[in-house]
């Protein structure tokens, strides 16, 4: 048996232009997903927001790239209409339909800073991929 370092999960941004691009990587594409929007809410901004209530949100798309861009418009709607912010994420993907739990809060102006608006998720820069050191990587650009 080789040595080698355990896939890690976690989150970045990265620039584009006017808007932000946000990567999630984890040991499981659900994982990658999951980090990929905590790297939308950290873009959005909030501080610290507690995970006070869940929300089930499900979507569906032919490929991993179009579910990733569905799931964090999907963030973005219910962001936008519920305004609430979310702290944590729990991920299931199968046959193409992701189904998940976000947890979060409505945002408090005296606890929330919000720093930018998103308009949604967008193709650009879009890639869903098992990366060569075991790690799952979801990425795409986010529309400010």
């Amino acid at each position: 048996m080789e040595d080698r370092v355990p896939p890690v999960a976690g989150w970045e941004l990265f620039g584009h232009d006017a808007d932000v691009g946000v990567r999630g990587v984890g040991p499981t594409r659900e994982a990658a997903f999951e980090q990929a929007a905590m790297a939308l809410m950290h873009a959005i901004g909030g501080g610290d927001v507690v995970p006070k209530q869940s929300l089930e949100i499900a979507c569906a798309a032919p490929d991993d790239e179009t579910l990733l861009v569905d799931w964090l418009n999907a963030l973005i709607f219910e962001i936008a209409t519920r305004s609430m912010l979310f702290s944590r994420f729990c991920v299931r993907i199968e046959d193409g339909r992701l189904s998940a739990a976000a947890w979060g809060e409505p945002i408090d102006p005296e606890r929330h800073e919000i720093a930018v608006e998103a308009k949604g998720a967008t193709y650009t820069a879009l890639k869903v991929a098992k990366m060569a050191d075991g790690n799952w990587v979801a990425q795409c650009v986010v529309d400010v």
